[in-house]
């Protein structure tokens, strides 16, 4: 398992401008800049007039990333990855390594935040590496993959080897929004809609007065950003993830190596399922369980998607003439566009 989501993968149709006024709705505040390797933009109604929690925000973020970033050297994940001793978890970590345990059960191990040696192997990880496709390398890398081989005990991070690493780059984005959104609830917001890298929440709606509307980008390897969408999703009250293989890979030998790797076999997968949008009632679940069903292929993800009633899921997909085809949950049929 391993899928990065790229900011251009969903684009939010913003119809709410800086210090809008929207008469009973209150005044709209937008900001955006760059965390966790990507983009942000947030937008929300002041539960009073005049406030502003973009400092809050922004300090909010830089106390996440300082936890589960594995790009900053001193961050706790990045310390625990390089066998410190006595390192002890905070909430975010707790958090996030026991929603991945769960969806690891859930999907049969389709989803393993301890992939991060293969997925640095293949050059998709933190590290600078170039991709080293070696059988040898690869088939001794899995020994130190599973979720049986780490958990948590007290405060601290047990590893059956100092192998053992970790690579929660398919969550955290979806975890860091919720928090982001509790933080705006808490304050008293209650027309809001925070998105981190693609991954987003909304909950009311826009200074229009008009719900929350995304835009899902066409799975194709040179389609524009923002340009060239293959469908619009108006999200009520709900969190929204999308996963794709388009943007990210390498090409070798006239083959096309995807980001998204099989922890099964510590390859890249390969198949006609090109973009995978679910929407959840949090994002640390939809962020999870777009990486699940992208790298589990078309027929699986169906399969998946029956088990889990909770979730709806855009489904972007190659046919066997090569044209996109579309398929959408039931849940989500009205609020799909394209």
């Amino acid at each position: 398992m391993r899928c990065c989501k790229f900011f251009e993968n969903t684009i939010v149709l913003w119809l709410a401008a800086i210090l809008v006024s929207c008469g009973g709705r209150g005044e709209y505040v937008s900001h955006q800049g760059f965390t966790e390797g990507t983009t942000y933009k947030i937008s929300y109604s002041l539960a009073a007039a005049g406030e502003s929690y973009e400092e809050d925000i922004l300090q909010l973020l830089q106390r996440f990333s300082e936890s589960l970033s594995t790009y900053i050297p001193t961050s706790l994940i990045s310390r625990i990855n390089r066998n410190v001793p006595d390192v002890e978890i905070d909430d975010y970590f707790r958090t996030v390594f026991m929603k991945s345990a769960e969806v690891n059960r859930a999907s049969s191990g389709a989803f393993d935040i301890t992939v991060a040696p293969i997925v640095n192997l293949w050059g998709f990880g933190f590290t600078s590496d170039a991709p080293d496709i070696n059988p040898a390398k690869i088939d001794s890398l899995l020994q130190f993959v599973g979720m049986d081989k780490v958990r948590i005990v007290g405060n601290k991070v047990v590893k059956d080897s100092p192998g053992v690493m970790l690579d929660v780059n398919a969550i955290a984005k979806g975890y860091s929004v919720d928090v982001v959104a509790d933080f705006l609830k808490s304050k008293g917001c209650k027309n809001y809609l925070v998105e981190i890298g693609g991954e987003i929440v909304a909950r009311g709606v826009n200074a229009s007065g008009n719900p929350w509307r995304v835009g899902i980008d066409r799975p194709a390897d040179h389609a524009v950003p923002g340009q060239d969408l293959q469908a619009i999703v108006t999200l009520d009250n709900k969190a929204l993830a999308t996963s794709g293989n388009y943007r990210r890979f390498f090409e070798r030998d006239g083959v096309k190596y995807s980001h998204s790797i099989d922890v099964k076999t510590g390859y890249p997968v390969s198949h006609n399922l090109l973009s995978v949008t679910i929407v959840a009632d949090d994002c640390i679940t939809a962020d999870a369980w777009a990486t699940v069903c992208m790298v589990s292929g078309l027929d699986k993800t169906r399969w998946l998607l029956a088990d889990h009633p909770e979730l709806d899921a855009l489904l972007i997909y190659s046919d066997s003439q090569g044209d996109y085809q579309i398929e959408i949950t039931k849940g989500l049929e009205s609020a799909v566009s394209q």
